[in-house]
């Protein structure tokens, strides 16, 4: 068996707590048994990453700010030689909290704090993220006012569709940060629950297109997407491009099972100690730092072997693709999905299928997509005759 490369990255769930119910989360009741770990065992682990050589370890939750020994946490992230991010809703954040960052090199090996905005004014926002408007936007400013590393990120959900160049506006123009991210609501915990109020249909994910698009051409290179339309966006064109072209993207790889590098580069940990893949497939345990190495974990076992294994298969050899005309030119996306909506992770996931999203979808969309691609010479004859 094949040694790979040790992990880069760890994320940790430092608490199952949390002060919020966002209507999208993707944890619903699952973590509510599972009790956080004491400091010394997220001390122990850290030892563990060192010595595999993480590089990174980014906190979330459950929301973080929460524990009170966060800052031990963090100050056992850094005797390590580790940096950190932190993942917070932004709510607990006041200047008392900041001014603990000062303290030895808390803000040296910080990399980044990220809050979600998802509304440009409080009506919005609260549907998403209930009462916490009023509380997250001055935190922003207040973590730009003392020269904090602050990211923003926008969760495009039905709420928020119509609202997206007002929140562009607000954390662009208003809040004066350089960027933000965006990704979408999905159909897992809350996000199930909730689905029929927080997904977007396929024609909505196509208006997020048009949308974003726009506000690319107004704030260049400002709007970021790894998920959600903007992203979909890019793969779909990518995929019409090689098409037409015969040229495939050397961005990420066509035409295998080889949606998710992840597992190739991090692992991650939930608030109990339990070892999983990623947070989303949080299901997937393959033991706890309590008891077991986190490096055999990651050299030998059978759920993380699998995952990267899921990349050798065609996907004109996968159940449901093998008449695709698309297949040559697709990677099935995101296994949690995958798993989540045919519950096999070497599916591909139909809530990135482009094939689907055509199904269901006017003859506009792909005229639109096609509009946006970048093959040399192409012309509108070319474009038409696919």
């Amino acid at each position: 068996m094949p040694t790979i490369s040790n992990p880069k990255r760890c994320d940790i769930a430092i608490t199952g707590k949390c002060n919020l119910n966002c209507r999208y989360c993707y944890y619903a009741d699952e973590m509510a048994s599972k009790i956080d770990l004491p400091t010394a065992d997220w001390l122990s682990c850290f030892d563990q990453l060192a010595k595999l050589g993480v590089m990174e370890v980014g906190i979330t939750g459950g929301e973080p700010f929460l524990r009170t020994d966060l800052f031990q946490v963090i100050d056992g992230i850094i005797e390590n030689r580790m940096r950190y991010n932190i993942c917070t809703n932004g709510t607990l954040i006041n200047e008392s909290v900041l001014a603990s960052f000062d303290t030895g090199k808390r803000r040296l090996r910080l990399n980044n704090i990220q809050l979600s905005v998802d509304g440009s004014r409080a009506e919005i926002h609260n549907l998403s993220r209930p009462d916490s408007f009023e509380r997250v936007i001055p935190a922003v400013r207040l973590l730009k006012a003392r020269q904090f590393p602050v990211e923003v990120r926008v969760t495009i959900n039905r709420h928020n569709l119509n609202d997206l160049e007002n929140i562009a506006r607000l954390i662009l123009d208003d809040l004066g940060l350089p960027s933000f991210s965006t990704g979408e609501a999905f159909a897992m915990g809350m996000g199930c629950t909730n689905q029929h109020e927080v997904t977007l249909t396929s024609a909505e994910q196509f208006s997020a297109m048009k949308k974003l698009d726009l506000l690319l051409e107004k704030y260049p290179g400002r709007i970021i997407a790894q998920a959600g339309p903007l992203a979909k966006r890019r793969a779909f064109t990518e995929m019409e491009d090689a098409r037409l072209s015969g040229v495939k993207t050397s961005r990420w790889c066509m035409g295998s099972l080889s949606g998710c590098g992840c597992v190739f580069s991090r692992i991650d940990v939930l608030h109990n100690g339990d070892i999983v893949p990623c947070h989303i497939l949080h299901g997937f345990v393959m033991g706890n730092i309590k008891a077991d190495s986190l490096g055999d974990i990651w050299q030998n076992h059978p759920y993380l072997i699998a995952l990267r294994n899921r990349r050798n298969n065609p996907m004109q050899e996968v159940f449901g693709c093998e008449n695709c005309v698309w297949a040559s030119f697709c990677n099935g996306s995101c296994p949690a999905m995958a798993k989540e909506i045919s519950r096999d992770f070497n599916s591909p996931s139909l809530f990135d299928c482009y094939r689907h999203f055509l199904e269901e979808s006017s003859d506009e969309v792909q005229q639109y997509i096609k509009s946006r691609m970048t093959t040399p010479g192409k012309s509108e004859r070319q474009i038409n005759a696919l």
